[in-house]
């Protein structure tokens, strides 16, 4: 069985550019444009793990990522950013 990604992104070109690569090597890719998509996708289906981007329409990476944890949810998630601050990517 294949592992598989879902990628919170909602810039469309850096978001089928990653999907595609994570394509290419062997991950099967589920998709979000904004954080209110991409929770429901996190907590109604099964992942490997959460790409999730910081700066999302709706509801933020940050948000996200806590309401996936109080869902009880143990996916391990990876956090992009375009922030440059070092405060901001800790």
């Amino acid at each position: 069985m294949q592992d598989s990604i879902l990628l919170i992104e909602d810039e469309e070109a850096l978001r089928m550019t990653l999907g595609d690569r994570l394509r290419k090597e062997g991950y099967t890719v589920a998709c979000a444009a904004d954080g209110d998509e991409g929770f429901e996708k996190a907590a109604s289906l099964p992942f490997d793990l959460i790409v999730l981007d910081v700066m999302l329409p709706g509801r933020s990476g940050f948000t996200v990522c806590e309401d996936i944890r109080k869902a009880g949810l143990a996916t391990p998630v990876l956090m992009l950013t375009a922030r440059a601050r070092t405060a901001d990517k800790v």
